[in-house]
């Protein structure tokens, strides 16, 4: 299933964030696909946001990954742009962080398609001018979590 939603502002995009976020739990894996300054980073903020763990998320373009910790959930946010084989990603400690109490996002996950889960929650990201963006939400099979969402 693939649900495509438009935003018009980074408020907007930060919103639809929220519903997100609000329908995630422990194990979710966020695959993010979109050009740079597309909008990922603005969107994981407003996943933070609607798992209750604040808007303090920013890029971790490089540092790798950017963890926050939550009492229930925690959110792991990770660049791949820079990873490209196998032990690249060994190296970032991506294996590591897949439990039961912790949501990955990942940006530039189509340098490591072959590694994720095929259970990933895919978000693709699409600029179309400075404030506009439209966003394909596409869930596993048999995954209803994210088919009504309004924001």
């Amino acid at each position: 299933m693939t649900k495509v939603y438009k935003t018009s502002s980074a408020a907007e995009t930060i919103a639809l964030g929220e519903e997100i976020g609000r329908r995630l739990k422990g194990g979710d894996l966020i695959a993010y696909s979109g050009g740079l300054g597309a909008g990922k980073t603005t969107i994981t903020r407003g996943i933070s946001i609607g798992m209750g763990l604040g808007d303090e998320v920013t890029s971790p373009t490089f540092a790798l990954v950017n963890e926050y910790r939550g009492d229930r959930l925690s959110l792991v946010h990770f660049d791949m742009y820079r990873i490209n084989s196998a032990d690249d990603l060994e190296t970032t400690g991506f294996f590591d962080y897949m439990d039961e109490d912790t949501v990955l996002a990942v940006e530039w996950s189509e340098n490591i398609a072959e590694e994720l889960p095929e259970d990933a929650l895919r978000i693709d990201i699409q600029r179309i001018d400075e404030d506009s963006r439209e966003i394909s939400i596409t869930a596993p099979e048999g995954d209803d979590r994210f088919e009504d969402i309004s924001y």
